[in-house]
């Protein structure tokens, strides 16, 4: 078989008229013969260009709606045939089918139809049944016939074309095919994912997920592995939709530790002031708000400088020259943030380690989603946490002051972000110690408060902050030894989910340390 196989009809139907026409020029100027329909049909005209109508392939009129136009052996057989098979040929020639080439074929809008807030009906009459079963079709026969669904693809075609004649090679081909392949396999996806949530179906007995391709990567999380980003076509704002405005490629481990960041600084709303958080592999190291955002920026830092050494910042609020410099006197790896003003893009400017993402908004922290997590064999599929709990429960004889209560609240927000067993202490709207991802509660309160002394020597202080801090468990005490290491390092209050079949016992621990204890009835395990 000839790898290069020439192209002399194309059938183009296109949704998305983007680079239409400038493609079809390209076509007719190397004498391949368009074929198009509806809405393609007329756009090409009217751009001066000689168009036939699919109905002369088929000698049937669209029909219902425009449902019915392309489901035809005139179409079909004309992309499915196999030109070196006598009896396709035969057939062909018997049936007055011509042989179709080229298929540039984009989709309705299902997607965006969707992310609209269509109703039911809208986003059904928005499922393409026609262009996937054109686009299967060509890209099953791609020995034949080359298909084309992005638009980004126009010029590789155009130049494909100009290097061969008017024809292309398989191994275009081939690409194009799976590219093919991938957005057909996307497009089932997505409307399968909407009608499960259409439906308030839970757990459909088949899930598919799908993404576009970002970036592809040195390596993954460890230089043996490789690796690649992709983003599902959602419009929450994050580290798959940010610009970027310096410094080099991200890196697996950044993009996993900045969407981690950006999420947890997305929890505290402009409002109620500026906010800073600093992450290091995927847990911080430091949270607070502040007057300003370098206030909040160097608050967070102080939590744990050695750890924010090489971490990621993650604000609130539009970075500023001066919250800039403040970030630039130590490395660090990536800063995110729904905007930047021109002098603090001017600061980082002379830093080309460092990169800038804008995201233009925060993340909805209330806003449900699915979330994935691969083992072997399978996958875990769950909703996003999003939860808050309805009411705090007092469970001790003292009741939290006003200001414990601040700091409880502030320190549970960051808690759901913290890998278990998760233990924050917090004081003054910013976190003084973290113990992440330990296998026993205590040794994370222990931890927690042990960080929290080595930074009272650092800054030089007289007492270290855990002294009248408040301190948030991420699940309940099993027993009272955690809550007890919290009270010995001058924690005073206490907020916890309860639940333990040895709450009474933690209870009455806490009455007998002076604390106060809040229940939330709500846990936020992050494993």
């Amino acid at each position: 078989m000839n790898e290069i196989t020439p192209v002399r009809r194309a059938l183009l139907s296109v949704s998305d008229k983007t680079g239409l026409v400038d493609l079809a020029r390209t076509l007719e100027a190397q004498g391949i013969e368009l074929v198009s329909t509806g809405g393609t049909a007329s756009a090409l005209r009217e751009a001066g260009l000689n168009v036939a109508d699919v109905s002369d392939l088929t000698g049937f009129p669209a029909m219902m709606d425009g449902r019915v136009k392309t489901l035809h052996p005139g179409v079909h057989g004309g992309l499915l045939a196999l030109r070196d098979d006598e009896a396709h040929v035969a057939a062909m020639d018997e049936h007055a089918i011509a042989a179709i080439d080229l298929l540039v074929v984009n989709l309705y809008p299902f997607e965006s139809t969707v992310a609209g807030g269509a109703d039911y009906d809208t986003c059904i009459e928005n499922i393409d049944i026609g262009g996937p079963a054109m686009i299967r079709a060509a890209a099953k026969n791609h020995r034949f016939v080359t298909v084309v669904t992005d638009i980004e693809d126009y010029v590789p075609l155009q130049e494909e074309l100009a290097a061969h004649d008017g024809g292309t090679t398989l191994a275009f081909r081939q690409k194009l095919a799976l590219t093919a392949y991938s957005r057909t396999a996307a497009y089932d996806a997505a409307v399968s994912g909407w009608m499960a949530g259409a439906l308030d179906e839970p757990a459909p007995r088949r899930r598919s997920v799908s993404g576009t391709l970002r970036q592809t990567m040195r390596y993954g999380e460890n230089p043996h592995q490789n690796a690649a980003f992709y983003a599902d076509g959602s419009a929450r704002p994050g580290v798959a939709s940010a610009t970027q405005h310096q410094g080099k490629a991200l890196s697996y481990n950044n993009i996993n530790d900045t969407d981690a960041a950006f999420e947890l600084v997305s929890e505290f709303l402009p409002k109620d002031g500026p906010a800073c958080a600093i992450i290091k592999h995927a847990n911080p190291c430091g949270v607070a708000r502040g007057a300003t955002l370098e206030a909040a920026y160097r608050a967070a830092f102080d939590c744990d400088r050695t750890s924010a050494f090489g971490g990621i910042v993650a604000l609130n609020g539009i970075l500023d020259a001066t919250t800039a410099r403040a970030i630039t006197e130590i490395f660090t790896e990536v800063v995110i943030a729904p905007g930047a003003d021109d002098a603090a893009k001017e600061i980082f400017a002379g830093k080309k380690n460092l990169r800038l993402l804008t995201t233009d908004g925060l993340a909805n922290p209330l806003e449900p989603a699915l979330t994935y997590r691969q083992v072997s064999g399978g996958f875990l599929v769950q909703d996003k946490d999003v939860g808050h709990p309805a009411e705090l429960r007092t469970v001790t004889k003292r009741a939290p002051s006003e200001a414990e209560m601040r700091d409880l609240l502030f320190a549970w927000t960051v808690a759901k972000h913290v890998k278990s067993n998760a233990i924050v202490y917090a004081r003054g709207d910013a976190t003084v110690g973290i113990g992440a991802g330990q296998m026993s509660r205590v040794d994370s309160t222990r931890i927690a408060a042990r960080k929290a002394h080595d930074m009272a020597e650092a800054l030089g202080l007289d007492a270290t902050p855990t002294q009248g801090a408040a301190v948030a468990s991420d699940a309940f005490f099993p027993f009272p030894d955690g809550l007890l290491a919290a009270a010995d390092a001058g924690a005073t209050a206490v907020i916890q989910p309860g639940g333990s079949v040895r709450d009474d016992e933690v209870i009455a621990a806490a009455d007998e340390a002076g604390l106060a204890m809040v229940f939330t009835g709500m846990r936020h395990f992050r494993h």
